[in-house]
């Protein structure tokens, strides 16, 4: 049980909870013990008399088993106000027995990943083990438990097409930082028509057949709206966050429609910063591991 601020609040509940045993006491024996002659002339609802038949003496050594626990337990564990218990047990106390005997199972390799060279982490077959249990625990609900992403918003991290880059720094700051995305929505721009005739053009500059005349209203508004952040070439740009849109890596969905509705109503992704519930160490073992290759088995 947590301190209280003040000794009042403890002496309260200490006063509640023996109060209460007390009347448990109370009514356990004025029950069963009492000297109350009983009345059998008060009659209810025509076949029911008062005080005819007194409670199966079960009920008696359930209750006092009861009682009897409640009393063992209050005397060795936490639960009147402050006092601690005979044993002294608490949570706080099995948290710190937790972390030590974490500690002198495992601290000597933490030490030892956590001073690593990714590489050299990539080739510990414990590490990554370890680093696929990081991220069974803390990645796969949004990326999937087989690191293909999911849900058309979650990215593949097994494709190594990283939006961000795909560095040893460019992961780690995605890792500790987390990332935001920031696709602008051009519908009121660009119209019905402007957004249709980008979204063909980019599914063609995917496809290898931006050159086709038929795209040329596209290839125009697309150089003047979209080429400072995803290149002429669609190669996009990973120092903004700016996709690739040439190849065929498309976290959105490469349909049309999916296409289009980027184009109109904008993206705005967000992976979290883990750098506070994560360690430096867990970080590097993540970052190892989809270097590797996001290996789940």
């Amino acid at each position: 049980m947590a301190e209280f601020a003040s000794n009042f609040w403890s002496l309260w509940v200490i006063g509640l909870t023996l109060l209460s045993l007390a009347a448990l006491v109370w009514l356990l024996f004025s029950v069963y013990f009492s000297k109350h002659k009983e009345e059998r002339g008060v009659v209810w609802d025509e076949t029911l008399r008062e005080g005819a038949h007194p409670p199966p003496m079960w009920w008696f050594w359930l209750l006092l088993a009861v009682l009897v626990f409640s009393l063992g337990y209050l005397a060795l564990f936490p639960g009147l106000g402050n006092y601690p218990g005979a044993l002294g047990w608490s949570q706080h106390s099995r948290l710190v027995k937790s972390e030590r005997d974490f500690a002198r199972a495992y601290g000597e390799a933490r030490a030892r990943w956590a001073n690593a060279e990714l590489s050299e982490l990539s080739a510990d077959p414990d590490a990554m083990r370890s680093a696929a249990r990081v991220y069974q625990n803390y990645c796969a609900a949004c990326h999937g438990r087989d690191a293909r992403g999911g849900a058309r918003m979650f990215p593949n991290l097994r494709d190594f097409e990283w939006q961000w880059g795909g560095g040893e720094a460019e992961i780690l700051h995605s890792l500790r930082e987390g990332r935001r995305a920031a696709m602008p929505a051009w519908g009121e721009v660009l119209g019905e028509e402007g957004v249709n005739a980008v979204a063909a053009y980019v599914l063609a500059l995917s496809g290898g057949a931006a050159d086709n005349p038929r795209y040329a209203r596209g290839r125009e508004i697309y150089a003047q709206f979209c080429v400072s952040c995803h290149g002429a070439a669609g190669g996009g740009n990973p120092q903004i966050g700016a996709p690739n849109l040439a190849n065929d890596a498309w976290l959105y969905g490469r349909s049309a429609s999916a296409v289009r509705a980027s184009i109109k109503e904008g993206r705005n992704g967000e992976m979290p910063a883990w750098k506070t519930r994560l360690d430096e160490t867990q970080i590097r073992l993540l970052a190892a591991w989809l270097l590797s290759g996001a290996e789940t088995k």
